[in-house]
């Protein structure tokens, strides 16, 4: 864990800033995929599986297994699972809100299943989707004389046709 110096503390307001922001900026994400990106970049291996097996003793506490059985399962410490029983003791709101929550949607997520939308490779290269991208912005802001302009040339180009279809397709939808 990280040490501070007296030197590099910040104000009780400003730290309540930061964290507020880091909270908007995760309820701002859109789905546990772009959760997991933010906490991989966020945190070290150890500090997100130290999280997660915290969250997992919450949600084992809540169904009521011992500490027994929860260190068999998830390989902790006794005194990691009391610590987390004191804190769903003494409020545990957060835990017992995420453990509902992820209880209803855990069935309904599969990672490996989940398809990459084009969109997302877009935006990570878009140096490899750049002429694609720039033909849909010119389809999208060209007039009709234009569009039809291109038609033209797209029908003299037979060696093409994948490239054809695609651009063609975009040109009727576009019209």
């Amino acid at each position: 864990m990280v040490k501070f110096t007296k030197q590099s503390k910040l104000s009780s307001q400003e730290t309540q800033t930061m964290i507020m922001d880091l909270c908007t900026g995760i309820a701002a994400l859109k789905n546990s995929r772009e959760a997991a990106q933010l906490l991989t970049d966020l945190l070290g291996k150890q500090e997100l599986e130290m999280i997660a097996k915290r969250l997992k003793i919450a949600e084992l506490l809540l169904k009521g297994n011992t500490y027994e059985e929860i260190n068999r399962i998830i390989k902790v410490s006794y005194a990691t699972i009391a610590r987390v029983q004191l804190w769903l003791r003494e409020s545990g709101e957060g835990y017992r809100l995420a453990v509902s929550r992820t209880k209803s949607k855990r069935d309904k997520i599969k990672i490996a299943d989940e398809p990459v939308r084009l969109s997302y490779l877009k935006r990570k290269y878009p140096m490899y989707y750049w002429p694609q991208m720039m033909i849909e912005y010119w389809i999208k802001n060209s007039t009709i004389k234009e569009k039809n302009q291109m038609r033209n040339i797209l029908e003299k180009i037979s060696e093409k046709k994948g490239l054809y279809k695609q651009l063609n397709k975009l040109l009727i939808v576009n019209k």
